[in-house]
């Protein structure tokens, strides 16, 4: 059974296909990407994940239990931290928490509270009112009140944006841990550094419709393969090497190139092209591509 089952998800604003067929599913204890430039719809799928919003067509269960059918049962499994800061001013941060145990239907919930705010470094704002915080705290406590009732399935929505590295760490630390112990984690982010470094699968998102879905290795590896960057100090790019070029603005300002490689014996007729034009290479380097290469190319539609 899928921690997460979406199938077939179309929603629509008016003129606005926010999304068009989302068919994917996550597998329990998988901590799983999702990806995708501003306006791709990806806080559209989890509102209608969290039952903020229905869709128009389609469906979407949480270990088996549909989230408008058997939504009870659905929101009991699921915790989301949304994007946006929203929180009730009059409480402090353990009142906010006790009081999110309660709509769960948990009464003596202290233990995992205290556990919850010592991971987050909330122990000493406990006793805190919400409004006094931080931006930073704030987003905290948000992320400890979708942990609160220990749900299975973990879904979050740019939880480090405009945050600090503290934040950061201290939060991904906590969430690598329940992972380990067999939390399923969903994270919609742009640190693509973030998502390669946590994520075993992605999915990712362009215009309300999936288009790659695979292993993070997989995905690095089958569409970008390497690069090897390479600084001048006399001579300009052949045209032969030009369509290499991963990033075309590098043709514009100046000297140094990166190119896209698959294999490392694609590096010497590279090598002797650039001899045979003249140019006197300065500086080089094969380094391995990241996400962010992969998540340009499908963006800009090269692949």
């Amino acid at each position: 059974m899928a921690a997460l089952q979406i199938l077939n998800v179309e929603k629509r604003y008016k003129s606005l296909q926010a999304l068009g067929g989302v068919t994917f599913s996550v597998e329990p204890g998988e901590f799983f990407g999702l990806l995708g430039p501003n306006g791709a719809g990806k806080t559209t799928l989890i509102s209608i994940i969290a039952g903020l919003s229905r869709a128009d067509a389609g469906t979407v269960s949480i270990l088996g239990h549909d989230v408008v059918s058997d939504y009870r049962e659905a929101r009991s499994r699921l915790g989301v931290v949304p994007q946006e800061l929203v929180f009730d001013p009059f409480f402090t941060v353990r009142e906010t928490l006790r009081m999110q145990s309660g709509y769960f239907g948990l009464r003596k919930n202290d233990a995992w509270i205290d556990e919850v705010m010592d991971n987050l470094d909330l122990t000493d704002k406990a006793d805190t009112n919400m409004r006094a915080l931080s931006g930073g705290m704030k987003r905290r406590v948000l992320v400890a009140q979708a942990l609160v009732h220990k749900p299975p399935v973990i879904v979050l929505d740019e939880p480090t944006a405009g945050v600090d590295v503290e934040l950061r760490q201290t939060l991904w630390k906590f969430i690598s841990r329940l992972n380990r112990e067999g939390h399923t984690i969903v994270l919609t982010t742009h640190y693509l550094e973030e998502a390669q470094a946590l994520c075993n699968r992605v999915a990712m998102l362009k215009a309300g419709k999936v288009v790659a879905l695979d292993k993070t290795s997989s995905l690095i590896r089958r569409i970008s393969g390497s690069q090897l960057v390479v600084s001048l100090a006399r001579g300009t790019l052949p045209d032969a090497l030009k369509p290499l070029v991963s990033h075309p603005d590098e043709l514009v300002s100046g000297s140094k190139y990166t190119l896209r490689v698959n294999e490392y014996s694609d590096v010497e007729p590279i090598l002797a092209t650039l001899r045979q034009s003249g140019a006197v290479i300065e500086d080089m380097q094969l380094q391995q591509a990241d996400l962010e290469d992969v998540f340009i190319q499908i963006m800009e539609g090269e692949k």
